[in-house]
């Protein structure tokens, strides 16, 4: 069996910016209407985030699908811990306090800023920063990481010169906070996997050394670069210091304080390794100050990174990965770089490394380090010759594989790039069916939330076009809320559950954690009660652990 993971695709609200609907996608279009369909919700409440207005995202997305039930997740924990104030009492925001008060140095805050809630969310920076001023901290310095992904691409004055005038209203004879330094998260700081540790030293010299261009403001830095760069995006925004009398005025000293205010792992490990460990060859950091640092949440359970952190993540067990391995399943998970970590740690409920190493195996095909838009195809036809290659050798009974190529491309708003990236993926998935078929394999195709469906700016009360002043439509590169496709391809259907008619031999009205007992109940399992509910409507199959065609 293989779970086929098209990441960031759903089923668009709009037709004016659906992508998806857009491209030539010939063989997902057959495959659908010729074999049982469901939506499946992909955001929200579905997918433990606070509410139904939240987009999913990649993380959240596979550990739902992996783990079978939801879990409440990053932001929601983070909000009810500062709701309660267990944030404010616990032992890693007191050693931050205590250091910077011992040595009269600074409290810095380093993130993602906007109120997207996919990696962090402004919110909770502003009741730490009050937090800070109440229990006497004299002197805040805060490092913006501009969005431009998970809210509007050029929204980040919205932001900006709103919080400016939150820190004005704060700032007293006793206690000065200022936006220190910056730049777009996609150029500065937020590498994930490995991908281009130059983002992270790039972040390094502006955030510690304060090592980039000097401007006045964040808003004079966020202006000039738009005037010099037209076109640019916020994620793509050069990084910069605030200056005044040509010195930055929040470079990171010995006996201060730093918090990395992201909620999500993949974008906050590297970042910091920078600052904790101390065999590092990734990049020369120079100057390395000493200092207490701590992240939001503990960002690989594993290996305990980092060392001090201010939320504890959900506590997760019992994934299908585990049962698979425990039952002598024989596992393959495959993406390239930008989602490897996606198939592996987050479906495993954020576990770092295998749960027998005998019976999985774990393929990563190395990305393109290119912007998304110049290479769409990514490296899909890579993904596919393994999986292909894979399901002839006999060597595994489940597959797992992410096409990244609808969130990644997505994200960078070129319409055209997205339409390219949808019908490279399809050509592999045209592949992969044949493959399936010759081998008599089942695939479930899927996703863990949309992004491609939903490419442009639209107003919320009329739902008509936003336009820019050229007039071509204004591009969306955050996720969309809404519903993915779950399909199921199963050439050699023996009966076993409900399969016509095909647009209803599907349960409905599911979300993205139903795939784990989709796929164990394909697989001949039975999955763990405290699952969400399988897809399927069974028809005569076996109902007893290790029945079924692989059983």
């Amino acid at each position: 069996m293989v779970l086929v993971i098209m990441d960031g695709v759903g089923y668009g609200k709009y037709t004016e910016g659906d992508a998806v609907a857009a491209a030539q996608m010939d063989h997902v279009r057959a495959l659908e209407s010729q074999n049982p369909h469901t939506q499946l919700k992909a955001h929200g409440k579905a997918v433990g985030l606070p509410s139904d207005e939240d987009m999913g995202n990649s993380e959240v997305g596979h550990n739902a699908m992996g783990c079978g039930r939801v879990f409440n997740q990053g932001a929601a924990l983070v909000s009810q811990s500062i709701h309660t104030g267990a944030l404010f009492t616990g032992q890693a925001w007191k050693a931050i306090l205590s250091t910077v008060q011992g040595s009269g140095g600074t409290l810095h805050f380093i993130g993602l800023f906007s109120d997207g809630n996919v990696h962090s969310h402004l919110d909770h920076l502003k009741a730490m920063i009050e937090q800070a001023k109440q229990e006497g901290i004299k002197k805040v310095r805060i490092h913006v990481l501009f969005d431009g992904r998970d809210v509007g691409e050029t929204s980040a004055l919205d932001y900006l010169i709103p919080f400016e005038s939150f820190l004005q209203t704060r700032r007293s004879s006793g206690f000065d906070a200022r936006i220190a330094s910056g730049g777009g998260r996609m150029w500065i700081t937020m590498d994930r996997y490995g991908a281009d540790w130059a983002m992270v030293e790039r972040g390094w010299k502006t955030h510690v050394h304060g090592e980039a261009r000097q401007f006045a403001s964040a808003q004079e830095a966020v202006e000039t670069y738009r005037r010099e760069f037209p076109g640019i995006i916020d994620q793509d925004l050069k990084e910069f210091t605030v200056a005044e009398q040509g010195r930055p005025i929040g470079t990171i000293q010995d006996g201060d304080s730093v918090v990395y205010f992201n909620f999500r792992g993949d974008r906050a490990l590297e970042i910091t390794a920078a600052f904790e460990e101390e065999a590092f060859d990734h990049f020369d950091r120079g100057r390395r100050p000493k200092v207490c640092y701590a992240g939001m949440m503990e960002y690989d359970g594993d290996t305990h990174v980092p060392r001090r952190y201010l939320v504890s993540p959900p506590f997760i067990n019992r994934t299908m990965g585990e049962y698979l391995a425990a039952s002598g399943v024989r596992t393959l998970a495959i993406s390239e770089t930008q989602k490897y970590g996606h198939v592996t740690y987050f479906f495993n409920g954020n576990r770092t490394g295998k749960f027998d190493e005998a019976l999985e195996t774990y393929r990563e095909i190395k990305s393109d380090v290119v912007p998304f838009e110049q290479r769409p195809w990514m490296k899909c036809a890579e993904i596919t010759d393994t999986v292909i290659q894979a399901i002839g050798s006999g060597n595994y009974d489940f597959i797992r594989l992410n096409y990244p190529n609808g969130d990644m491309v997505g994200h960078t708003g070129v319409y055209q790039a997205v339409i390219c990236a949808m019908e490279g993926m399809d050509l592999q998935l045209g592949r992969l069916a044949k493959a399936a078929q010759e081998a008599g394999a089942i695939l479930v195709i899927t996703a863990d939330h949309g992004n491609s469906d939903d490419m442009f700016e639209h107003e919320k009360k009329t739902g008509k076009v936003v336009y820019k002043a050229d007039g071509s439509p204004k591009a969306k590169t955050s996720h969309s809320l809404n519903p993915v496709p779950c399909i199921i391809y199963d050439p050699e259907y023996q009966g076993e559950y409900l399969r016509e008619p095909y647009a209803g031999a599907l349960q409905e009205g599911l979300g993205i954690s139903s795939i784990a007992a989709t796929c164990m109940t394909l697989l001949g399992y039975v999955p763990p009660h405290d699952y969400d509910p399988s897809v399927l409507r069974l028809h005569r199959m076996d109902q007893t652990p290790g029945a079924g065609r692989l059983g």
